[in-house]
C-alpha cells in the first residue's frame, strides 16, 4: 500500500532503480549510436485497486512488452510504447522515417524488445548486486496492446491474494537531439517480495554499504 514507504525509503528505491538504469545507458547507445540518459524522476506507488483505471488511461494505443522477474524475487515489468514513442525510437536508433503506426516492422519489433530487455536486465542486476539476492528477468514477450486486459493476469500470476506494484517513469534523454522520450515502465512485485525488500532496505548495514541515505 502507498503508505509502506516513507520518503527516505523511496528516495532509496529511486536512486537503486537510477544507478541501474545508469549503468544500462552504455549498453542503450551502442544502439542509439549516440550518449544517452536515463533517469526516474519519481516512484509512485499504486494500490492493486487502482491499477484498472491507470491502465484504462493508456487505451489500447500502445505496444506492450513484459518481462517476467523470476528467482529470489517474483514481479515483472511491463513497458508500454506509444506510436510517438516508437516513432522517435525509430528516427534515432534504427536511422529510420515512420508514421505514427502500431503496425511494427521486424527491425522496430526488435529495437523495443531489446529496449526492455536493457532495461529489465540493467534494474534486476542492480537489485541483485545491492540486495544481495539471486534473481533475472526472463526474455521479454509482447503480450498484446490493451493495457487493461493484460493487469489481471500479471495480477494472477504473481498473487492471488493481490499485488503491491511500483509504477514510475524511465525517461531517456539522447544527446543528439534537445528532445526526451518519456516511457512509462510499470513495475509489479509480489506482496511477499515487497515486503522483503522493504525489510532490507532499511537495515542499518544496508544504508552504510549503498551509501543511499
Amino acid at each position: 500500500m502507498p503508505g509502506l514507504l516513507t520518503a527516505v525509503e523511496k528516495d532509496t528505491i529511486r536512486e537503486i532503480l537510477n544507478i541501474g538504469l545508469a549503468r544500462a545507458a552504455d549498453s542503450f547507445a551502442l544502439v542509439a549510436q549516440g550518449r544517452v540518459l536515463l533517469t526516474i524522476p519519481d516512484v509512485l506507488i499504486v494500490a492493486p485497486g487502482e491499477m484498472m483505471e491507470l491502465a484504462r488511461g493508456y487505451g489500447t494505443r500502445h505496444f506492450l512488452v513484459q518481462s517476467d522477474i523470476r528467482g529470489d524475487f517474483t514481479g515483472a515489468t511491463l513497458l508500454a510504447f506509444s506510436p510517438e514513442h516508437i516513432q522517435r525510437l525509430s528516427e534515432v536508433c534504427l536511422r529510420m522515417k515512420t508514421t505514427l503506426s502500431l503496425d511494427l516492422s521486424e527491425m522496430q519489433r526488435s529495437l523495443l524488445l531489446e529496449v526492455s530487455n536493457i532495461i529489465t536486465g540493467a534494474l534486476v542486476t542492480q537489485l541483485a548486486n545491492l540486495l544481495k539476492v539471486a534473481v533475472y528477468g526472463a526474455p521479454p514477450t509482447t503480450p498484446g496492446t490493451d493495457l487493461a486486459s493484460l493487469l489481471p493476469l500479471i495480477q494472477g500470476d504473481l498473487s492471488a491474494a493481490g499485488v503491491q506494484p511500483l509504477v514510475f517513469t524511465v525517461v531517456t534523454e539522447f544527446q543528439d537531439s534537445t528532445s526526451h522520450i518519456e516511457l512509462p515502465l510499470l513495475l509489479f512485485f509480489d506482496r511477499q517480495t515487497f515486503e522483503r525488500m522493504l525489510v532490507m532496505i532499511r537495515t542499518p548495514e544496508f544504508q552504510r554499504a549503498s551509501h543511499l541515505r
